[in-house]
């Protein structure tokens, strides 16, 4: 009798210090970490627009102890993650982070595609049945629809009965539509332009909530349209190149593109809010309303789980405009760091150490700029789109009488017009084949498959695994074509992304928080890992289209 008293005496201690360790506390003093396991209240997963895997060693020196070395060191750090599909773009690598699946299951094969059955382009996240909600343009017609399979924050929400909660936050409309996937409570996205707001589709509501409305009348989002100098003094950004170079774009006005940047779309213009995107001040802003979506949302606040997905997009455009070797990326990846030291604090305070789990990963790469490529005598170029493009078309003009058999080229591949060809009595492998033939004899190509190839093969590795796993039978076209290692389409300034090529696939991917180790692994590990990784710890089914395995090291 004694001992039945005394084991539940004990197991009523154990049960009152969890639920003070779980709860909120409402003033600075972080709730203390909880030492009985209990499922996360929170599920935190960012994306890194464009970032690569070495940004996080090359900065390493210059960051702090609370952002990326907080989840490098007190988490578990897969060193050898990549996406396993092409094309490498925002869409598809959204799109795959959070569905645990690649474009061959998702059906977001790009940013923009050619789709067969209209025979237009269309946008990855657009949708004329939804209207704008926050300000009176077209920027708000999104849904998820074009996602052809369920997400990882679906599946929770699947799990709790729609009692977990699902907020999603990017400046992209993309890089919130494509995580919060069918289901979310809310997907909000940030209109530049003349506009400056926050908004969102009918898809989700009606009208903004309340904070919302606040929060953009609140002239936090002005205060971000200023000068931009480095952080730190310039000359100890021994890590990045030369800040004056012909590899960088411009700012309008700007003869030079030197930090600081400080010109009249930044400063004296009352509108144009766009520039916001293109400065660090766009990644600090995402924090900004993150954290109050965390706040007024009641995100992480009782033992159901809720999510929370925020992207962070200025990365991207940072380093379209100015490339991954400068010191305008140096500099955004170095307050990124603080701005990510500010969102664990507040989700400490919020939501209480060990409380919460958190992964961090990009939805691709990029290329360093071809033009400094070789200047520094490594192979590098530029795809002359328009001699292709003259060339390929006098060729299938010749051999088959008809340019008609060509629909549209888009996302390195050929859609062919399957009706003509068949008006011709022809195969249509033998016309994929034949036109896989002449692409690979110019010179920049490095690779040619066709659909035939990826319909009847099971590719295990290499290149043409990885433009299987980016291939759609349904939405996909008919010659897949890989431009040589560092020869791209795009401008002399700036860099970009989209290939298979390992500079486009190597990524970051941190864990932290609830259920993780701590450690590192440089097993290779892929993408569509993350979503089926989570699902496993929380005890929720995978998403219905995964092809990913759980990561096992990194679960506690």
């Amino acid at each position: 009798m004694r001992k039945t008293t005394l084991l539940l005496l004990v197991s009523l201690v154990m049960t009152a210090h969890w639920t003070m360790g779980q709860r909120r506390k409402k003033n600075n003093t972080p709730p203390e970490v909880s030492t009985v396991e209990a499922p996360p209240k929170l599920i935190v997963g960012i994306v890194v627009d464009q970032m690569r895997y070495d940004y996080l060693t090359r900065f390493w020196n210059h960051y702090g102890e609370g952002g990326f070395k907080r989840m490098a060191t007190q988490g578990f750090n897969c060193k050898n993650n990549h996406f396993n599909y092409a094309p490498t773009s925002t869409g598809p690598g959204h799109a795959s982070v959070y569905t645990g699946a690649t474009p061959s299951s998702h059906g977001i094969i790009g940013n923009n595609w050619f789709d067969k059955q209209t025979d237009k382009d269309i946008y990855c996240a657009s949708d004329e049945n939804y209207e704008t909600v926050g300000t009176n343009s077209e920027g708000g017609r999104m849904s998820p629809r074009n996602l052809l399979t369920t997400t990882l924050p679906d599946q929770l929400r699947l799990h709790t009965q729609m009692r977990g909660k699902t907020i999603a936050v990017a400046l992209k409309d993309r890089g919130a539509v494509l995580p919060g996937g069918h289901t979310a409570n809310a997907a909000y996205w940030f209109e530049g332009g003349n506009t400056g707001k926050w908004i969102t589709s009918t898809y989700y509501m009606d009208k903004l909530p309340d904070w919302v409305t606040t929060f953009n009348a609140s002239g936090t989002i002005k205060e971000y349209k200023k000068d931009w100098n480095t952080l730190k003094d310039i000359d100890l950004y021994v890590e990045s190149g030369t800040d004056n170079n012909t590899y960088e774009g411009l700012f309008e006005t700007e003869s030079s593109p030197s930090l600081p940047h400080s010109t009249p779309n930044l400063l004296s213009k009352t509108e144009d809010f766009e520039i916001i995107k293109y400065t660090p001040y766009g990644n600090s802003l995402t924090t900004d309303f993150a954290i109050a979506a965390l706040e007024n949302e009641g995100l992480g606040i009782d033992n159901v789980t809720d999510f929370l997905a925020i992207s962070y997009s200025s990365t991207d455009y940072i380093g379209h405009k100015f490339g991954v070797n400068s010191k305008e990326i140096q500099d955004t990846y170095i307050r990124l760091d603080m701005d990510l030291e500010r969102l664990l604090n507040t989700l400490d305070a919020e939501v209480g150490k060990g409380s919460y789990t958190l992964f961090l990963t990009a939805d691709h790469g990029a290329i360093n700029v071809p033009s400094y490529l070789k200047d520094v005598k490594i192979p590098a170029g530029y795809l002359d789109y328009g001699e292709i493009k003259e060339e390929f078309t006098k060729f299938v003009e010749y051999r088959f009488g008809t340019t008609d058999i060509i629909k549209s080229i888009s996302n390195y591949q050929v859609f062919l017009d399957h009706k003509v060809i068949s008006n011709l009595d022809m195969d249509l492998d033998d016309v994929q084949e034949e036109i896989a033939a002449e692409l690979l004899r110019y010179d920049d190509m490095d690779k040619v498959f066709t659909g035939y190839q990826m319909w009847q093969n099971d590719y295990t590795h290499g290149i043409p695994y990885i433009l299987q796993n980016g291939w759609h039978q349904k939405r996909s076209g008919d010659v897949l074509f890989v431009p040589k290692p560092a020869h791209i389409s795009y401008g002399s300034t700036g860099s970009t992304h989209g290939s298979p090529m390992i500079y486009d696939t190597h990524v970051p991917l941190l864990f932290y928080g609830n259920g993780i180790k701590k450690g590192e692994t440089v097993s290779r590990t892929e993408i569509p890992d993350i979503a089926p990784t989570i699902a496993i710890m929380l005890g929720v089914a995978y998403p219905n289209g995964t092809t990913g395995k759980p990561i096992v090291e990194v679960l506690d």
